[in-house]
């Protein structure tokens, strides 16, 4: 038993790290006086893979904040981060 439980570890041990997603955004609070961001939000291997996925992980977490997601720019890797940090800002990997 315990030779199988240290095979499986060293099994999960080498393969590789899950590469990341990353989705750009606009969002809107409207609380009397219309504000706007963009920002940048990692999002879970699940909603990777299309613009709703995406909206559906991210639109909850904008809206506890007070925010309303207006759409999914677009879905990239960590090769992506770089370009966006600056235009981000504050919003960069906050949500």
């Amino acid at each position: 038993m315990k030779t199988l439980v240290y095979a499986l570890s060293l099994a999960f041990a080498a393969a590789p790290a899950g590469a990341g997603c990353f989705a750009d955004y606009k969002a809107k609070q409207d609380d009397g006086a219309l504000r706007l961001h963009y920002g940048v939000a990692e999002l879970p291997d699940a909603a990777c893979g299309s613009r709703q996925a995406a909206a559906r992980a991210l639109a909850p977490r904008l809206d506890r904040a007070g925010w309303t997601l207006l759409n999914i720019v677009s879905i990239f890797g960590p090769e992506g981060l770089a370009q966006r940090k600056d235009r981000a800002g504050p919003f960069f990997l906050r949500y």
